[in-house]
């Protein structure tokens, strides 16, 4: 079972997210177990401060290193477990790193908040630094359930078809394939033929050539580093065709 846990002083933020969907059936299942440790709760004072202006002068409120710290080593971290500090400055997180992290025993999310954390929590305990992209938010509560909810889903058995994982955006290095079910025509627009073809092979090969196409457009950072093979430089070399013809809408 993996431990996912939370350094957070706003667990009710938390919490309630990792109630639905495939996260509360991997709790259910007793595949991941989830636990948040509030700083504030560690705070002696009458006012439960957990900041305090930072040193040299600035704008904003740091969160206190003791307080912090106390909160992590509340969680036990294990041996081989990953100490996960949120924060704009850190390495962009991706899906290698999620599928490194559900190997692991135990992830701790440390969710900075205000002007941020003491930067010595980040040298004693924090084994990575991650950020979800380049903007700057509230705190680093959403981005430690983003990337919470991409580690959990990985757990083997997590999903109930192993192919879902197989199949889907990031996994080769590639974006996804379109996906279309139920009508077949909607607003003028129809299912790309080949989908209804029942020709297994012709599918794959459509659906392949797709997300190269979709990567090559969208995420040229992505393409230029993805394993593409002989077949696949084939498949970028066959003429365009129309995927979505005019059609009724129908059933």
């Amino acid at each position: 079972m993996l431990r996912v846990d939370f350094v957070s002083l706003f667990p009710e933020l938390i919490l309630p997210a990792l109630g639905h969907s495939i996260l509360l059936r991997a709790k259910e299942a007793g595949q991941v177990a989830f636990r948040c440790a509030n700083p504030r709760d560690f705070a002696e004072d009458a006012h439960r401060t957990v900041d305090h202006p930072p040193f040299g002068g600035g704008a904003g409120m740091v969160l206190m290193a003791p307080l912090v710290a106390k909160a992590v080593r509340s969680l036990d971290p294990v041996d081989g477990a990953a100490v996960i500090l949120t924060d704009p400055s850190g390495e962009r997180f991706c899906q290698r790193h999620a599928r490194e992290l559900a190997s692991r025993p135990q992830v701790v999310f440390l969710c900075g908040h205000y002007g941020g954390v003491d930067d010595r929590v980040r040298q004693r305990y924090a084994t990575q630094v991650f950020s979800i992209g380049d903007f700057v938010l509230t705190g680093g509560e959403l981005p430690a359930l983003v990337m919470a909810d991409a580690v959990v889903r990985l757990i083997p058995g997590v999903l109930g078809d192993p192919e879902s994982l197989v199949n889907e955006a990031h996994t080769e290095g590639l974006l996804g394939y379109p996906q279309f079910t139920k009508p077949r025509g909607f607003e003028g627009a129809s299912v790309p033929d080949v989908l209804l073809s029942g020709d297994h092979g012709a599918i794959a090969r459509w659906r392949r050539r797709q997300a190269l196409l979709a990567t090559r457009r969208l995420r040229p950072d992505l393409f230029a580093t993805a394993p593409l093979t002989r077949n696949d430089l084939k498949l970028l070399d066959e003429p365009i065709l129309d995927v979505s013809p005019e059609a009724e809408d129908t059933d």
